[in-house]
């Protein structure tokens, strides 16, 4: 095992290494980790914190991976001495095929909009990890995302600047949808 000290971190990054003794939650944005950690303090296990984060991420980042995403997951279970690995990866609308998409006159498929979007994979892996290794029922690990969603939470800056990024970026049409993410009738 190569040596390891705790003051000395070699890799660039703006944010401190942080130590645990009983357990650990690690996400892009603080209040993301905090769900995790606040699971597990109630008595969830890790599959049940990475669940409750991942629900929360597309609301607290939604620059990043949404609910239409893939999941894929590795599960050491201590107990059983054993790795269980998850592909719950989206798979195209089964009514969409290559020559409905040419009829539309396209000759590829587009990068944004509706018709590129899959069946989304994540929220069946979430169902299925929960099942499988969970301790705690999807109506109380997905309470923290509702709760936010619901209430507000403070927008972290590097999200703010891309939100503002992604809206400008929109076609006229998608800007018509009211977000409550807004401050003066634009988007953050």
């Amino acid at each position: 095992m190569p040596a390891f000290d705790p003051l000395t971190y070699r890799y660039a990054s703006r944010r401190n290494v942080v130590y645990a003794q009983n357990a650990v939650a690690c996400t892009s944005v603080p209040l993301g980790a905090q769900i995790g950690l606040d699971v597990m303090k109630s008595g969830g296990n890790a599959v049940d914190a990475a669940v409750a984060m991942a629900a929360a991420m597309p609301l607290l980042e939604p620059t990043g991976n949404g609910l239409g995403s893939d999941c894929f997951a590795l599960v050491w279970i201590e107990r059983d001495k054993r790795l269980y690995g998850l592909n719950a990866s989206g798979v195209a609308p089964m009514a969409l095929s290559a020559e409905k998409v040419r009829a539309m006159g396209y000759t590829e498929m587009p990068k944004a909009g509706w018709l590129p979007t899959m069946v989304p994979g994540a929220p069946a892996g979430w169902a299925e990890l929960n099942r499988r290794f969970g301790t705690k029922s999807l109506a109380e690990l997905f309470a923290p995302a509702i709760s936010y969603a619901k209430e507000g939470y403070p927008v972290p800056v590097n999200v703010a600047r891309s939100g503002s990024a992604t809206a400008a970026a929109l076609p006229r049409r998608w800007r018509r949808t009211p977000y409550r993410m807004n401050t003066g009738g634009r988007a953050l």
